[in-house]
């Protein structure tokens, strides 16, 4: 019997049906931190260009990340009015922040590598009134007094699934670093520093470029998988067209 879809209640058959979608090929079709790449660079978004091997728009890759969180917060009031029992909403503008946790290894630390663009810049950091480094090539930045954290950078992530399909992409503008800390204790193996910053926006991030490898769709002629899924949005387009005048 072939697999289902769950569109609306009327159709509904939870034991013979997937909902939404067909979720046959999953496995290979969901995000996974394995292939998603998180890049330091340009504090905007328009800045930020993949193609470009050198200067201020370039984006510099971050490895070693064991986590990284990004939020955003949208702050809401409700309303009410005399004479109505009803309540409504006003809202003020998304404010963002985020945390980054990072090993702690030999080469650039993580206040270095997420201002990337000040490197790029040929920015000479040790002559700051409260420098971040001694020289302007140490791989070690510190002292969030430095002038040098004055200046926003932006934070880009991109989202790949196992079989190369870029699902889609944040890039976090007009970045803050608001505080810096590292941990360590007897036992463990590793000592990894995290973090916290605030953001301007969060807009999105396309990937440019082709993916290599084995492409979805010859894994899904292996399965025999037909994606039938664009019929909602071919409805939704007939739904929402003009009628035509008579």
């Amino acid at each position: 019997m072939t697999i289902g879809i769950t569109r609306n209640l009327t159709s509904w058959r939870f034991q013979d049906q997937y909902v939404e979608r067909v979720m046959d090929n999953a496995a290979y079709t969901s995000a996974h931190p394995d292939d998603t790449l998180v890049l330091a660079g340009p504090a905007r978004h328009y800045e930020a260009d993949i193609g470009e091997p050198t200067g201020v728009n370039s984006l510099l890759a971050i490895g070693m990340l064991q986590m990284i969180q990004i939020s955003q917060t949208k702050p809401s009031q409700p309303v009410q009015s005399i004479g109505s029992g009803r309540s409504f909403f006003i809202s003020g503008k998304a404010q963002g922040s985020g945390t980054i946790s990072r090993l702690f290894v030999n080469g650039r630390n993580l206040l270095r590598v997420l201002y990337h663009n000040a490197r790029a810049g040929n920015l000479p950091v040790h002559l700051f009134d409260d420098k971040a480094a001694n020289n302007a090539t140490d791989q070690f930045y510190t002292n969030l007094d430095s002038e040098l954290y004055l200046i926003p950078w932006g934070l880009g992530v991109l989202f790949r699934t196992k079989a190369h399909d870029s699902i889609g992409g944040v890039y976090a503008e007009l970045c803050m670093i608001n505080n810096w800390a590292i941990s360590f204790q007897a036992g463990p193996t590793a000592i990894a520093e995290q973090v916290s910053f605030m953001f301007d926006r969060l807009l999105p991030f396309n990937m440019e470029g082709p993916a290599p490898g084995v492409m979805r769709a010859t894994m899904d002629q292996i399965l025999g998988f037909v994606d039938d899924s664009t019929k909602d949005a071919e409805t939704d387009s007939n739904l929402n067209a003009f009628p035509t005048p008579a």
